[in-house]
């Protein structure tokens, strides 16, 4: 979420500190010392123990603590929610969960690292009834399951939505210009061809603004772009088998490295331009439009140039339709635990009270439910672009692979830097990045 994605972290989280508060939400605690006497290292729920310990990241602490709070005001119960950086909580969990003595009792689940501890996380089907379900975007509920089993409560989510500048497209003149020009109305773009446009039309080098930014430092975006192209997955199918190198990969790479190469609609270092690059640009007014994660509107900085001048969109979409790619987070119980019957009454507490977290400072949630009961308040006009996107028929969560973070960090995110060159041979790419992952997955 760096949600990503506030930015700086990866995927879902824009991985490794997305938002910025993966590793700069505070100096983060030691697990096993503040978790001494409170963790799951035997202490039965029978033995009248009233604490449970929640490992988590900076942004998950962030939006835990409403629920926290509240789940202790109801049942007495002391929550302690132990912050880690990203990449500390995913070695304390590869560690513990592994040696099947875990210190905690709830742990936050990052979307990519489900593959890896599904079968060190107890089930947690019960809670997953008809009408949770329901209220919850298809993605999520698919991703939750490992092997039919549900191991995870989906506790927040994003989506890259579209960003554009209102003071630019609501000016008469640029209205009449682009009008003369394209023969339509300006507006936010719902096309491929339509973001083509805009973008060219506003790119004045001269005046230091360009249409958009191209993002080649990370994958999402383009995976979005795959999945709006009627992918039936990114880089993996359902089976498992490498599809990179599909028809709508190719047409997705096209579209995305030619806004650069022909189109050049973006500011120069697009190869090197990832989450803070590109959301820094847009800030400073350097950029129409950007597609970026959801959760940004609402932490544009007062002083930014685009400050009160921003409007939100859903993503935008291809021959299927609107597409984007979740950022979640789940909960979930270690096997092992002593207090399972505690931790799943706070995992369903944190359910029942999601929209807690919407009222703090990352101001995200999981449910359908609690996104609408603020989409039309002030300050939370990016919510229903958000909505549109996650209950889009073709979002898809990224593949349950084991080796998925290996995939985006060796072949994925180079094969798109090299595609940010002008002249690059887009199909040869692909065929050369599905070699590498069929080597990585086999």
């Amino acid at each position: 979420m760096a949600l990503d994605g506030i930015p700086a972290t990866t995927g879902g989280w824009p991985r490794r500190g997305f938002l910025g508060l993966g590793i700069g939400a505070g100096t983060a605690a030691l697990l096993g010392t503040a978790a001494c006497g409170a963790g799951g290292g035997g202490t039965g729920d029978s033995g009248g123990d009233k604490t449970l310990t929640v490992a988590c990241e900076g942004g998950g602490k962030i939006e835990l603590q409403p629920v926290a709070d509240t789940f202790t005001k109801d049942t007495g119960t002391t929550v302690n929610l132990v912050e880690l950086p990203y990449e500390g909580l995913f070695n304390r969990l590869t560690s513990e969960l592994s040696s099947g003595k875990p210190s905690f009792d709830v742990c936050a689940v990052d979307a990519v690292w489900i593959p890896l501890f599904a079968a060190k996380l107890d089930k947690l089907d019960d809670l997953f009834t008809a009408d949770v379900k329901n209220d919850l975007f298809p993605a999520l509920v698919q991703e939750a399951q490992s092997d039919g089993r549900f191991i995870g409560m989906p506790v927040w989510t994003n989506s890259e939505i579209l960003f554009y500048r209102k003071d630019l497209f609501e000016d008469s003149k640029e209205k009449a210009a682009f009008q003369r020009r394209y023969g339509y109305p300006l507006a936010p773009p719902t096309t491929w061809q339509q973001f083509t446009d805009i973008a060219t039309f506003f790119t004045r080098p001269e005046q230091k603004l360009y249409g958009t930014d191209v993002k080649g430092a990370v994958e999402t975006e383009w995976l979005a772009h795959v999945l709006q192209a009627g992918s039936p997955g990114v880089v993996l199918d359902d089976s498992g088998n490498v599809i990179v190198d599909n028809a709508q990969h190719l047409a997705a790479l096209t579209f995305y490295a030619d806004l650069n190469n022909k189109h050049k609609v973006a500011p120069a270092g697009a190869a090197q331009t990832d989450w803070n690059a590109a959301q820094n640009l847009f800030n400073q007014g350097q950029t129409a439009m950007t597609r970026f994660w959801a959760h940004a509107y609402r932490q544009i900085p007062a002083d930014a140039k685009v400050a009160g001048k921003v409007g939100a969109a859903p993503m935008i979409g291809g021959t299927a339709g609107v597409a984007g790619i979740p950022g979640p987070w789940y909960l979930s119980i270690p096997q092992g635990g002593g207090k399972a019957d505690l931790a799943k009454q706070f995992i369903k507490a944190a359910y029942d009270n999601n929209a807690l977290s919407i009222e703090t400072s990352l101001g995200l949630a999981a449910r359908k439910s609690a996104y609408q009961s603020f989409a039309e308040k002030p300050g939370f006009e990016s919510f229903g672009p958000l909505l549109a996107t996650l209950n889009a028929s073709a979002t898809r969560p990224r593949p349950a692979s084991p080796h998925w973070q290996r995939i985006v960090d060796s072949v994925l995110v180079p094969t798109i830097q090299k595609a940010l060159t002008p002249g690059a041979d887009y199909a040869a790419l692909l065929k050369a990045a599905r070699t590498q992952i069929e080597g990585i997955v086999k």
